[in-house]
């Protein structure tokens, strides 16, 4: 039990404290980054209530798992209600707070709020189903969230101090992160589709297909992150040197 749920809070307690080391020139205090990974644990429930409401209802309503079930499951039902109860806390909490005073701020925030989400629901996934999940999630699931997250903060960050067009960028990073979250969900459910498994018989070639995309959507959206985070830390350095220099 004790294996297991270190196996689940591993992966994201390692992304969290990995990219805090990458706020070199201004680092945040640790309360309001607590405070941002322990809401973001909260966010499952609201998430997990609306989930368990909708997908019963939406499975009755297209009779089964057809591909129109899948489309809206994964885009309406599973990345809106997660990224968006994601979004509100960081709005609510950390946007406002003082400690978050430069764009970077917003990904490190973004971050924590979505590793508390993971977290949880990977301490659920792991204890139910096991090591093999563990090591699964460790290396796919859980720095999706954390991608999710950083395309979301990139933006919270230039609304913050960009000083017009907040409302755009605070939609565009919610919509980003909803994008990326539904596709990547898609792909993973896409070989239960019936219509799909009637088109494409064979069980291993639907679901290589299936993970092929679901990889690259990965992959696409770690690398977007990982340029993100390489330009608002840019900036915070860049700010840091001429605050040196005047000084």
């Amino acid at each position: 039990m004790l294996t297991l749920l270190a196996l689940a809070v591993a992966p994201g307690t390692a992304i969290a404290l990995y990219v805090y080391s990458r706020d070199k020139y201004d680092r945040e205090p640790l309360r309001p980054l607590l405070n941002s990974f322990v809401l973001g644990m909260l966010a499952v429930i609201p998430a997990i209530f609306i989930q368990g409401w909708l997908q019963p209802a939406l499975f009755h309503a297209f009779n089964g798992y057809t591909l129109s079930y899948v489309a809206i499951l994964s885009y309406m039902v599973i990345a809106c209600t997660e990224e968006g109860c994601k979004f509100l806390l960081l709005r609510s909490y950390a946007y406002p707070h003082k400690a978050f005073n430069e764009p970077f701020d917003g990904i490190i925030y973004s971050v924590m709020v979505s590793m508390g989400f993971a977290t949880l629901e990977n301490i659920e996934y792991v204890l139910q189903y096991g090591f093999k999940t563990g090591i699964v999630r460790m290396f796919l699931s859980v720095p999706s969230h954390a991608a999710f997250g950083v395309l979301m903060g990139y933006e919270m960050g230039l609304a913050k101090f960009t000083h017009h067009h907040t409302v755009r960028y605070m939609l565009k990073g919610l919509l980003l992160a909803i994008a990326f979250h539904g596709t990547f969900d898609f792909f993973l459910l896409m070989q239960g589709i019936t219509e799909l498994k009637l088109l494409i018989p064979n069980k291993w070639l639907l679901n290589g297909l299936a993970s092929t995309g679901a990889l690259l959507c990965y992959g696409i959206a770690i690398r977007w992150s990982l340029r993100s985070i390489r330009l608002h830390e840019e900036h915070s350095r860049q700010t840091f040197q001429k605050t040196v220099s005047v000084s």
